[in-house]
């Protein structure tokens, strides 16, 4: 009597194999974040699951991101696809406002709690490469006496829920995550994304970034990078074929710091010496406070063209 099944694949190929899941009137099959799904560990159990559905079926498979490889093994999985895309000029969303702080690794606590301290009453998600990571950012919270919470695969799915619960009912404004626990954030009026750890997949900066800026909403993403990252943001301007704006320096800035990565498209612009590229760069966000939505800037940059979608 059940029309539509919703899974985790682990979970289904368990009751598939106990017996109590039948796919013989199997119509359609959808695979979310289909980039994960077949890169992080989950491609073995997705083609035992698929082997056992009925050939004659719909399959869809959804990502806001599909690099090229992802790409060439959903060809091999369902044949000769229809491929169909929503703005696909566009890589980030266009309501969020980007900017990047060049910091060392030492130096990035003390920065983001600058940034917390400073802006009291915005919501925000800081993200962490790995969940030893995470961990590690709660404690310099709350030494700094800023109450956060982390979600990781770690986290028992009570744990995962409870904090979830109390960040969208605002009883909590920090919430720290890795990628993989923070794919199904939807949170309302989120003010802004911290990268705290730059990722290594590019793609993984759309999906972060996307968590603000989400239903016609304004938002602001930063990210943190340090000497190790400078390739990473190299890859991420590459991807959404921007350069993400240069914060200005801070306090918190020593002597291995990097205050210019040298990345192309940043190089392109300079040697375009447009008025239209002085002018972004006057209004670019920065000062002490970023522009949450209860720090709202009236001098906004101007649309970029080539602005990004979001999920």
């Amino acid at each position: 009597g059940v029309d539509i099944l919703i899974a985790t694949p682990g979970r289904l190929l368990d009751l598939m194999n106990q017996g109590f899941i039948s796919f013989r009137d199997l119509e359609h099959v959808v695979l979310d974040e289909a980039d994960q799904m077949l890169d992080m560990g989950f491609i073995h159990d997705i083609k035992k699951i698929i082997a056992k559905l009925p050939p004659k079926r719909q399959s869809l498979f959804f990502s806001a991101t599909m690099p090229k490889d992802i790409v060439e093994l959903s060809r091999k999985m369902l044949g000769d696809f229809e491929r169909v895309t929503i703005k696909p000029e566009q890589a980030t969303a266009e309501k969020v406002e980007q900017g990047v702080y060049f910091v060392s690794k030492p130096n990035k606590p003390k920065l983001l709690i600058h940034i917390i301290k400073e802006n009291p009453e915005s919501t925000l998600i800081v993200f962490s490469r790995t969940k030893h990571g995470a961990n590690k950012i709660v404690k310099k919270l709350d030494q700094a006496g800023i109450r956060s919470a982390a979600i990781h695969g770690n986290k028992s799915q009570t744990a995962r829920q409870k904090a979830l619960s109390a960040f969208k009912e605002g009883d909590l404004k920090v919430l720290v995550a890795t990628d993989i626990a923070a794919r199904g954030i939807d949170v309302e009026d989120l003010s802004l994304v911290v990268n705290y750890d730059l990722p290594n997949v590019s793609e993984t900066y759309v999906h972060r970034i996307g968590r603000t800026g989400r239903a016609n909403a304004s938002g602001t993403a930063l990210s943190f990078c340090d000497k190790e990252e400078r390739p990473y943001l190299r890859d991420i301007e590459k991807l959404i074929k921007q350069s993400v704006p240069r914060m200005p320096e801070h306090q918190f800035v020593d002597e291995d710091t990097p205050q210019d990565t040298g990345s192309q498209p940043a190089q392109q612009q300079r040697k375009q010496g447009s008025s239209r590229n002085k002018n972004r760069n006057r209004n670019r966000p920065g000062g002490n406070n970023f522009r949450g939505k209860n720090n709202r800037n009236t001098n906004r940059p101007k649309k970029r063209t080539d602005s990004s979608r979001s999920e």
